[in-house]
């Protein structure tokens, strides 16, 4: 007996795939290489440093940014410190349950720390005030409010967006008495102390004879793995993400690049429309 439209997806959605893929053309109409389009706005969250609300498709996501003061470890006592944590609550899809976080959350904050300690992003010992004594610590926390797929790509922007948009006091610190004032000055901005604006672009693999760029949720559950290639604003690979050491031939890699630079100048033109020459890069 055969299964038609979405009684054949539901049974069957490897197969289902499969058949749609025969066209090069994905279920919901795009092409394989086509990105979801994406928007960003910042400053919506008022009790925040900083905000920003992206998103893409149908996968949203919001990181607000809270500044606060403490003293930095010993193994670096000029710099600040950035702590990322990814949310994926229930109300975003049904597949996230009540409880501690996900793999799939843990993996994502995972991605932003890595971002962070590795591609240079911000140059934190701006973020020092005193040394040894007194540094800003950002927390920056991002929930997902809608899942449909590629939480990479909207979590990596987000990110750089909410920085982007934050705002700190200016500290003075007494070295004799611990004592904290803050100064009647304008507030620092995070955007001056960004050195590269990041982007990122997320593929998936299928069958081993297919890149899909941008995975939607269905999609993800049919393909096999992928990888986040991030990128500077002149489209150099900052970092490389490959969950659970995903094999991909060097040849599908470096198209995955190609396709990635080419999505950046897309992402980028995104992040000058919202900054302009806010941000430094």
């Amino acid at each position: 007996m055969e299964l038609a439209g979405s009684n054949f997806e539901a049974a069957l959605p490897h197969e289902h795939f499969k058949q749609v893929l025969k066209i090069n053309t994905r279920p919901d109409g795009r092409d394989l290489s086509e990105f979801r389009k994406m928007t960003v706005n910042v400053g919506s969250i008022d009790t925040a440093n900083g905000s920003a609300l992206v998103q893409m498709g149908h996968t949203m996501v919001v990181c607000g940014v809270k500044a606060e003061l403490t003293r930095p470890p010993a193994s670096k006592p000029l710099e600040g410190l950035i702590i990322p944590n990814v949310e994926l609550p229930p109300l975003c899809a049904s597949h996230f349950k009540p409880g501690p976080p996900s793999d799939q959350a843990q993996i994502a904050s995972q991605l932003l720390d890595s971002v962070l300690k590795t591609s240079g992003l911000i140059d934190l010992e701006k973020l020092c005030v005193f040394k040894d004594k007194l540094v800003w610590v950002l927390y920056c926390d991002l929930v997902c409010l809608s899942y449909d797929g590629n939480i990479n790509d909207a979590i990596v922007m987000a990110l750089v967006a909410a920085l982007g948009n934050t705002k700190i006091p200016v500290i003075e610190y007494d070295e004799d008495s611990g004592a904290v004032k803050t100064v009647d000055e304008p507030p620092l901005n995070i955007s001056a102390m960004i050195q590269k604006r990041l982007v990122s672009s997320t593929f998936s693999q299928f069958e081993s004879t297919h890149i899909i760029a941008d995975p939607s949720w269905k999609e993800e559950r049919v393909t096999a793995g992928g990888i986040t290639i991030v990128t500077d604003e002149h489209g150099v690979m900052c970092h490389l993400h490959r969950p659970g050491g995903f094999p991909l031939k060097d040849q599908v890699l470096q198209t995955c690049l190609k396709r990635a630079a080419e999505n950046g100048k897309r992402l980028q033109a995104i992040l000058s429309e919202v900054f302009g020459s806010e941000m430094v890069a």
